[in-house]
């Protein structure tokens, strides 16, 4: 089970994209504690300016986590990351995704129809 506890506030694109990179990475769904910083000044002084921040179970933190390589690379150690997933995902972000089957046109009562 990945348990996990996420710095964040409301409204933060970042922590979005953050949830969403979890989601596609994991190889299960983990289960987030979100803790809402702006309610705490302690809080906010610590993790302000970089959320979102990700904690493990044993207290290791993760600033940048949105970021997919950061990620993938503190999941990797932990077991938890899906190789497939991020293989996948690191494909479409260095635009070396399969091309698709490109199928030819073709004629029909004297239309041509695209593939």
């Amino acid at each position: 089970m990945i348990r996990l506890t996420l710095y964040t506030t409301l409204g933060c694109h970042l922590c979005t994209q953050l949830e969403a990179l979890l989601a596609r990475l994991c190889h299960e769904p983990p289960i987030l504690e979100r803790v809402e910083i702006s309610e705490d000044e302690r809080l906010m002084a610590r993790y302000g300016v970089r959320i979102p921040v990700l904690v493990d179970g044993e207290g290791d933190e993760l600033d940048r986590g949105f970021e997919p390589e950061r990620l993938a690379a503190w999941l990797k150690p932990r077991g938890w990351l899906d190789e497939a997933a991020w293989s996948s995902l690191a494909r479409e972000l260095s635009g070396e995704d399969e091309p698709r089957e490109v199928r030819p046109a073709t004629m029909r009562g004297g239309r041509r129809y695209l593939g």
